[in-house]
């Protein structure tokens, strides 16, 4: 049984994409703790964030980079923090979220609930600034 992840990847459950390559793929959270909280995950489906192969566990990072900046110039924010929890999908991914403080990375705060309106208009912004 594939993963949410690869459901997504593979266009059968709808995202709002950021970018693709040929190893990973980057969407919007649908449950995001801040605007323009991104997830980075390999197309590859792998449990555990640490049991990726060290090319694509230094390769997510080189992909996630262009996007970091992006999700920097695209929303106020002190920087764009990493999180890996890998708790809610078993398909290692890494989050990337605007953030000005450490506290903006607690997932036990309340999710942000945005309109199809307002999630498109976040992929944009970041989009805009990669």
């Amino acid at each position: 049984m594939p993963t949410l992840f690869t459901r997504i990847i593979r266009g059968e459950i709808p995202s709002y994409r950021i970018a693709e390559d040929d190893r990973f793929f980057a969407f919007l959270d649908i449950h995001p703790l801040r605007e323009g909280h991104t997830l980075v995950i390999p197309k590859v489906e792998t449990d555990r964030f640490f049991e990726l192969p060290d090319e694509l566990l230094s390769g997510i990072l080189t992909f996630s980079k262009p996007i970091a900046h992006a999700i920097e110039k695209a929303f106020p924010c002190n920087r764009c923090g990493i999180s890996v929890v890998g708790l809610e999908v078993p398909h290692a991914h890494l989050h990337l979220v605007p953030i000005d403080s450490a506290s903006d990375l607690d997932f036990t705060r309340p999710k942000l609930k945005l309109s199809d309106a307002e999630f498109r208009a976040c992929r944009e912004r970041i989009l805009q600034n990669i």
